[in-house]
């Protein structure tokens, strides 16, 4: 444990789970799109719909989807500046079975039309979870550079992405797999010990059964 972890993040108030963990699930669902939002639906569960207007919430998110970190002073102006660039922005409220009391689902609309949804929850401290992408589960924190690979679900694809990252000689850190049926579409989460080179995401990309490689690394731009 370290002083940040005591004191919590760098950020504008009031909350670390409700403002600066906010902000990151914003800028983490933005990384997985590719870019701003034209378009976003944001659906706030439990303690976020309770009390995250007062908390603000609402515009911490945004002001993640515009690119701003947790102590970007503009953040109490993220719902005006988002109206001034043109994003759509549509806030509610959902309940979930099971759920985090600080989760929000993310439905955002890339300009060029492609569509994602992200449920993601904020556990205090400014850490967050993302639980699901595009409604297959997924369970990682963005902190390590992060590898999200969908995939046809049959045999030899794990081996074929593991073979590409030793031939790369990048470390993996952690593995998850997951699958909405057998023979369906499958997620494989691949955090790493350090970031990793476009060649790499180009030959992941190449291989037989890879639908979509998405690359997170918060510590880049």
């Amino acid at each position: 444990m370290n002083i940040f972890d005591i004191m919590g993040p760098i950020m504008v108030g009031p909350s670390s789970s409700h403002t600066a963990g906010a902000v990151r699930m914003g800028l983490v669902a933005r990384r997985l799109l590719g870019g701003r939002p034209a378009k976003a639906d944001i659906a706030l569960h439990g303690s976020f719909a309770a009390t995250g207007a007062g908390h603000g919430t609402d515009r911490a998110i945004v002001a993640g989807l515009l690119g701003m970190e947790p102590d970007h002073p503009d953040i109490p102006r993220s719902l005006q500046l988002a109206k001034d660039v043109g994003m759509e922005v549509t806030i509610r409220t959902v309940e979930l079975r099971n759920a985090h009391p600080n989760t929000a689902i993310l439905t955002l609309t890339h300009p060029g039309g492609r569509v994602l949804t992200v449920s993601a929850s904020s556990l205090g401290g400014g850490r967050i979870r993302v639980n699901s992408i595009d409604g297959l589960e997924a369970a990682f924190s963005g902190e390590l550079p992060t590898l999200i690979i969908r995939n046809e679900d049959r045999p030899g694809i794990l081996s074929g992405v593991t073979t590409v990252l030793s031939r790369h000689g990048t470390n993996v850190a952690a593995v998850q797999l997951y699958r909405d049926r057998r023979g369906g579409l499958a997620v494989m989460v691949i955090e790493c010990d350090q970031p990793v080179p476009k060649e790499l995401l180009d030959d992941i990309s190449a291989l037989d059964g890879i639908v979509r490689c998405t690359y997170l690394n918060m510590e880049e731009g």
